[in-house]
């Protein structure tokens, strides 16, 4: 079974967290009964908590349905969802424009608290992502959320947030062996204030895996899906497809060592981090449910971790802060991204 992570106030979640973005269309059509059925499947494994978000179209309705059809695996589900405001609204945002978001959140998932309410804000140009923060905070205290988290920010906002008065439980960010954006600053930041990272493109979308091994580097127009061109792009800033190689291959040595998998190592290696409290693994299917159980019991030692921080490449890496890059929506990275998802999530 998945091993249990705690939050400082106590609650408990799954080290591996099941993500909802990859049940949001953009990966081929869904099948809904398939999707519920596979949910369970993961709940049965020990993997209870999901990751879902307001602007995941259908996802936030999927996992009420699922909690409905499947009362006896709902007991032991908890929800992460996010609360997202278009980028267009954010001069409008007010105490009104949240409460309706949060509302329909409650409404879509069948429950009268939400686990968990992870803020994101596109653009810190815009004024009120503090005053939205402490909005969601009051929310907090009247019941209808449980925990007010983060996704995406930088450090300099995060703190702002936190020294408004938020108690911020978690922070969702992108981390793996080809983005350490966070150990610039994020993981000492959260660490001191005791905010759990949960962590996604530990594999980066697919690509810390066997399959591309070896593999030509694909132009962009040859992805399948936007996820993938996401972290291609990732990869090009890493370093490039060589030095991306170099990596595949080490993490291919260590798998071996432990009769595991590429993405299995990818992922363990970054629970292992300091200040990790879990990772968030995208799945449209149970496929890759028995690797991901595996995780749990895969233990890397020195020399692996010595591997994969020394011996495999130049000092290398992206620069800046958390999702710093993807902010600016002129760049490479900000112009793949969807920011007007509010109405139809």
């Amino acid at each position: 079974m998945i091993p249990k992570s705690v939050l400082r106030d106590g609650f408990e979640i799954s080290q591996i967290i099941k993500g909802g973005w990859h049940l949001a269309g953009g990966h081929g059509a869904i099948d809904a009964t398939a999707a519920q059925r596979d949910m369970a499947a993961f709940v049965e494994a020990g993997i209870t908590t999901f990751d879902c978000a307001n602007i995941y179209t259908g996802v936030e309705q999927l996992i009420g349905d699922f909690r409905r059809n499947y009362p006896e695996h709902a007991k032991r589900l908890q929800i992460f969802t996010k609360f997202v405001p278009d980028l267009g609204d954010l001069p409008n945002v007010d105490r009104h424009y949240v409460g309706s978001v949060i509302d329909r959140s409650l409404t879509r998932l069948g429950v009268e608290q939400l686990d968990a309410v992870q803020f994101h804000w596109w653009d810190y140009s815009v004024p009120g992502y503090v005053e939205t923060a402490l909005e969601l905070e009051r929310l907090r205290r009247t019941g209808k959320i449980g925990r007010v988290s983060v996704t995406n920010f930088d450090t300099p906002r995060l703190k702002q947030i936190v020294d408004a008065g938020v108690p911020v439980a978690s922070h969702q960010l992108q981390y793996s062996l080809i983005d350490t954006r966070p150990e610039l600053h994020m993981v000492d930041y959260c660490h001191a204030r005791d905010i759990a990272l949960l962590c996604y493109g530990t594999v980066a979308g697919g690509f810390l895996s066997e399959r591309w091994l070896g593999h030509p580097e694909p132009s962009c127009e040859a992805l399948a899906n936007r996820s993938l061109v996401k972290y291609k792009l990732i990869l090009d800033d890493f370093g490039g497809w060589e030095s991306f190689q170099r990596l595949l291959a080490v993490l291919q040595q260590i798998a071996t060592r432990h009769e595991s998998d590429i993405a299995s190592v990818a992922t363990r290696a970054i629970l292992d981090r300091r200040g990790v409290t879990a990772a968030i693994v995208g799945a449209t299917n149970t496929a890759h449910l028995p690797a991901h159980t595996k995780i749990a019991t895969l233990v890397l030692t020195d020399e692996d971790q010595t591997l994969l921080t020394d011996g495999w490449r130049e000092k290398a890496g992206l620069l800046g802060d958390v999702y710093t890059l993807e902010r600016d929506r002129a760049g490479r990275h900000g112009r793949i991204m969807k920011y007007e998802l509010t109405k139809t999530g």
